[in-house]
């Protein structure tokens, strides 16, 4: 009698070779904005232990900071994502100057070289001129082929030169004031320059408008698809073109995206003083570039965050403030711009290695 054999057993399944666990510990160091916010948390502590005595840990001068970066910090969230995308925008404190200018001449009365219009009127006329200043950074760009480093360079100097010849031949100046005489400041004041009272401390409505503008490029970034389209034209346009991605249009509107911070930096500087003058911006764009290569962004683009972009500012201001509060030679804090660009490339070279590497 012929015997029943039991089937073989099924071999246990195969784990997917392509599929792989990730660390956690792998996933934090593949973060762009690990060291700056690890360079913030040294910074901080180093101020706190050399000027504890000078009451660097102290709500006045925890507002001083938030105060100081606030400005610098929505400029550099707009650079963080144009340099995602792969390009760069060395005009936009040009573009602070000429929006700031633009709505004092605006609002100036006739007797003085102005056109004597009320404040709102002029802040729309001013984010317009912005935003088709983006665009013609954008077009160029993409129609000449050129380096965006080139094309808003030669940008950078002519819209300072516009800056200084239109409103010296319409002012005969090159500071304008009294912006607090104008109809629908106290508006504007409330909504770009008032402040708030913490323990003593007075905190201004910017730092809000920088949270704000970093929370939402942050939710861009990772959770649309434009946040996946600016990565991709970044990091390779061509691939990115095969796939469906509007590159130019992706560029374009980031060179936009850049100019409305720069307008409304202008805004809120022209209310906080009460004025602007033709310099105003001045060498804002390398320091913009700077906090958002030292917050983990990439040079050579499609790499990034916008909140290594708000801790570098962070870095920024913390150590203007503590070279105040120290008393150490201001002119010192050239010195350690250019040292902490070197160290912060090279510190974020290394994560980006290791990280690729696990």
């Amino acid at each position: 009698m012929a015997t029943e054999t039991a089937p073989p057993s099924p071999a246990p399944p195969q784990a997917d070779e392509r599929i792989r666990q990730v660390s956690g510990l792998s996933r934090l160091m593949a973060r762009p904005e690990l060291g700056a916010v690890v360079g913030a948390i040294l910074v901080w502590v180093f101020f706190a232990i050399v000027a504890f005595e000078n009451n660097f840990v102290s709500w006045a001068t925890t507002a001083a900071i938030l105060n100081r970066a606030a400005p610098l910090g929505i400029l550099a969230i707009a650079v963080a994502l144009l340099m995602i995308g792969g390009e760069f925008d060395l005009s936009i404190g040009s573009i602070v100057g000429f929006a700031g200018m633009t709505i004092m001449v605006l609002v100036t009365p006739a007797d003085a070289g102005g056109f004597g219009w009320s404040l709102w009127p002029a802040i729309l006329v001013a984010l317009v001129v912005a935003l088709v200043t983006g665009f013609f950074n954008g077009f160029l760009v993409i129609s000449t082929k050129l380096p965006s480093f080139i094309i808003t360079l030669a940008t950078l100097f002519i819209f300072r030169g516009l800056t200084i010849a239109l409103t010296r031949a319409r002012t005969n100046r090159t500071q304008l004031g009294n912006l607090d005489e104008v109809e629908g400041f106290a508006l504007a004041d409330a909504l770009f320059a008032s402040q708030w009272e913490v323990f003593g401390a007075r905190f201004r409505v910017a730092i809000l408008w920088w949270i704000g503008l970093a929370a939402i490029a942050t939710w861009i970034l990772l959770r649309t698809r434009q946040g996946n389209w600016i990565f991709g034209s970044g990091g390779d346009a061509n691939s990115a073109r095969n796939v469906g991605v509007p590159v130019n249009r992706v560029k374009i509107a980031l060179f936009m995206t850049t100019a409305f911070a720069a307008f409304l930096v202008a805004v809120i500087q022209a209310v906080q003083f009460t004025g602007a003058d033709t310099l105003r911006g001045f060498q804002q764009e390398f320091e913009a570039i700077i906090a958002v290569v030292v917050g983990g962004t990439l040079l050579t683009g499609g790499y990034g965050s916008a909140i290594g972009a708000f801790f570098g500012a962070l870095i920024f201001a913390m150590v203007q403030q503590g070279i105040i509060i120290t008393g150490v030679d201001g002119d010192w804090f050239q010195v350690f711009v250019g040292g902490v660009l070197v160290i912060a490339v090279i510190f974020n070279n290394y994560i980006r290695q290791k990280a690729a590497a696990r």
